[in-house]
């Protein structure tokens, strides 16, 4: 079950990304945040009332609402990481994001044997290898990895954040939903101290309401990938959950050579792999 759900997060985390990577070279991070999220609150909203989710409120509800503080800035980071690009590389280094969990996963006693402790290493040394070339040269591209890892570090804290905020489905479905109005929230005054700054809400030519399903997407894929992977590590060591979900890169990068024809440098290419092999051994270590 643990790898099921896991997998199902790369899966749906990966595909929001790309959708998010794409809709905000068009509109604003902070507006494509706000927007996809909103739309994801909104079904959740429905789906508390229709299971009745309001009876399990209680404490635990702060987890939530914490994570749905540390969420608008990981995804506007991420977002405007994915719209510098290139997708192929940005996405990887977020690989980082698996270390958190697997330190809350060792501080609760697990331990990981000697191949997971290689797979870190790999790890690691991929994630080097995947961001260190674009280092070099346009300001833009340094720009990109410092939000994917301020991105990453977003991400791993939501993940243990979510895992805390509920103990069953229901409670599950509630926790999501405080978390997705906390977000639009944050993201809204966010934007709102945007605007009176001067930037722009909208793209020029306004809202594209033709964007509109490919926002439910995202906001919806990104809040089904919280819930699986709040069961996955409900239900199976929270390492061996961080790391299966961690893979999500894999769908994104694939979206991105698919429909974007992307390419990367030899030793970009290297990293990323580099990176999902190390992510590979600490799961199956």
């Amino acid at each position: 079950m643990t790898a099921f759900f896991a997998l199902t997060t790369s899966l749906l985390w990966g595909l929001a990304d790309f959708g998010g990577g794409l809709l905000t070279r068009r509109a604003p991070a902070l507006t494509v945040v706000v927007v996809s999220q909103g739309i994801a609150a909104a079904v959740l909203g429905v789906i508390v009332v229709a299971t009745g989710g309001w009876s399990e409120a209680g404490p635990r509800l702060w987890f939530a609402f914490a994570a749905g503080l540390v969420g608008p800035v990981a995804l506007f980071s991420f977002y405007k990481a994915l719209a510098l690009g290139p997708m192929g590389v940005v996405s990887p280094l977020a690989t980082l994001s698996v270390a958190i969990p697997v330190g809350v996963g060792l501080f609760l006693g697990e331990r990981p044997g000697l191949v997971q402790v290689a797979g870190i290493a790999v790890a690691v040394t991929g994630v080097v290898l995947a961001g260190g070339p674009q280092l070099r040269g346009a300001p833009v591209q340094r720009r990109a990895i410092l939000l994917t890892l301020v991105a990453a570090g977003g991400f791993a804290t939501v993940f243990a954040l979510i895992t805390e905020a509920s103990t069953n489905v229901t409670g599950l479905f509630l926790a999501l939903f405080v978390q997705r109005l906390t977000n639009v929230a944050g993201g809204g005054a966010a934007l709102w101290l945007s605007v009176r700054r001067g930037s722009p809400a909208l793209p020029e030519g306004g809202f594209a309401w033709s964007t509109l399903p490919a926002l439910g997407f995202v906001g919806l894929a990104d809040v089904a990938a919280n819930g699986t992977y709040s069961v996955a590590a409900q239900h199976g060591p929270v390492t061996v959950a961080a790391v299966l979900a961690s893979l999500y890169p894999v769908v994104t990068a694939l979206a991105a050579r698919g429909f974007l024809s992307e390419r990367l440098r030899a030793v970009q290419a290297a990293g990323a792999g580099l990176a999902l092999v190390g992510t590979l051994l600490l799961a199956t270590g």
